[in-house]
């Protein structure tokens, strides 16, 4: 996922995600861009996946915003590299913070948002998608010996979400950034 503005067409297909800092973020787009050449990555997690919204979608990104004003910031920890059995999506799995991406996920899937699922929502960092059947075994095992030599934190915070539009140039635009200001509960 990149966010620019690069002048694409934009589509009828939002999300809400949480950006992954350097230097884990270049770490993992670099990753991305070895497996599936030609790719524009960004790297994320998605809080609530693509869906297609109302024309109008200031009532979407009102809901968004309010919402997650109510969540506070918590910690991530990428896990290990999977694959998604039906679709062959190549990702890494969450090991800290499922919980409360999940929770998000859940109290945004409603009103102006909402959207019915093909697949039940799963936090992860997709690495490599929209691959053959015969890329799959050789791509998963880069991806694993990749990530086994990441010398680095996987470790983030997440304070911020940010709700973005696709563009035909399969690329993100930001179109609004909300903090994570709740209160923890103890």
């Amino acid at each position: 996922m990149v966010s620019r503005t690069d002048g694409a067409e934009r589509i009828n297909l939002f999300a809400l995600v949480v950006y992954v800092p350097d230097p884990l973020a270049r770490f993992l787009d670099d990753l991305r861009r070895e497996l599936v050449p030609g790719c524009l990555p960004r790297a994320h997690v998605t809080i609530l996946p693509p869906r297609p919204l109302a024309p109008d979608i200031d009532p979407a990104i009102e809901h968004a915003r309010k919402l997650t004003s109510g969540f506070a910031p918590f910690n991530l920890a990428a896990g290990e590299v999977e694959i998604f059995a039906p679709t062959d999506v190549i990702y890494i799995g969450i090991n800290e913070g499922e919980r409360e991406l999940r929770e998000i996920s859940q109290a945004l899937n409603q009103g102006p948002l909402s959207f019915g699922e093909p697949y039940p929502y799963h936090p992860h960092i997709t690495l490599a998608q929209d691959l053959t059947r015969e890329q799959v075994g050789p791509l998963y095992e880069l991806a694993r010996s990749r990530w086994a030599a990441y010398p680095y934190s996987r470790r983030l915070r997440a304070e911020r979400a940010y709700f973005v539009q696709a563009t035909a140039a399969c690329t993100w635009v930001d179109l609004a950034e909300f903090p994570l200001s709740g209160v923890p509960v103890s």
